[in-house]
């Protein structure tokens, strides 16, 4: 029969196997719960970092879209009133004085127009009326009157809406490559294509204008091509902006339909697609 002795050797071993246990087992713990700590940290910062981005973005955008009106208040519609103020100004002095009335008054027509486009152009309620399809052939019609670039537009597929927030960036997006075709690539055509499928939103933008070195991203004049990409981000969408010098240029926007809004990267190479 075992001595006491044994017994107690045996008992001693016991304890020292079930205390290792305990300890190994509140050590996995230790390490669960500070892996878990540092997981929700990293979330956290994360998400803070993705919200500083959003309202950057938001505020970029906001800025965009104030200088674009006054761009187009200054260059078109405030020209066009201190024509009109000049020519008013002369009716004393002329012997023409109807034909100055009557040139006024179609100028006049003209500014409220331009400034009835103006406001459609930048008004969720316009998009959401008219659709974004309808929003960019009306923009697109807009700018073949100026007679400054011939623009047209193409759509396959069934079309389907997306939400205001995403259509207007939509529209937005078309509205800078638009100017940067206009103000930087000495474009004379632009085509803008939507294409519709069940998986897959895909917008073209694409002129045959100068082109450029994609490394003009880093520089200040390259600020148009990042607001495209901004806003692309802003609704999850995925940028691919690729361009040759001498060969035009051509900015995708590519959005999954079935998706709720998430962040997305751009891409962006010089090659000819």
């Amino acid at each position: 029969m075992p001595n006491n002795l044994d017994i107690w050797a045996f008992l001693l071993v016991a304890l020292g196997i079930v205390t290792l246990f305990v300890l190994f087992i509140i050590t996995i713990l230790f390490i669960y719960q500070r892996k878990t700590f540092e997981h929700r940290e990293k979330v956290t910062m994360m998400e803070q970092n993705r919200t500083q981005e959003l309202l950057k973005t938001q505020i970029e955008v906001q800025d965009q879209t104030l200088s674009y009106v006054s761009r187009e208040i200054h260059d078109n519609i405030g020209q066009v009133l201190s024509f009109i103020k000049l020519s008013l100004g002369t009716l004393a002095n002329t012997d023409n004085a109807q034909i100055k009335i009557d040139e006024s008054r179609e100028l006049l027509s003209q500014v409220i127009s331009d400034l009835r486009d103006l406001s459609k152009s930048l008004s969720y309620d316009g998009i959401k009326a008219a659709g974004l399809i309808n929003t960019i052939k009306f923009e697109l019609e807009r700018i073949n009157k100026s007679g400054l670039i011939a623009a047209d537009i193409t759509v396959e597929g069934d079309p389907y809406t997306f939400d205001e927030q995403r259509e207007l960036v939509l529209f937005r997006i078309v509205q800078e490559a638009i100017n940067n075709a206009l103000k930087h690539a000495n474009a004379q055509k632009l085509r803008v294509s939507l294409n519709y499928s069940p998986k897959e939103f895909l917008l073209s933008i694409i002129d045959n204008g100068d082109g450029f070195y994609i490394g003009i991203l880093n520089k200040p004049e390259g600020g148009g091509l990042k607001n495209i990409q901004n806003r692309a981000t802003l609704i999850g969408a995925m940028a691919q902006i690729s361009s040759v010098p001498g060969h035009g240029s051509t900015v995708k926007i590519t959005l999954d339909p079935l998706k709720q809004h998430s962040y997305a990267a751009a891409s962006f190479s010089n090659s000819i697609s």
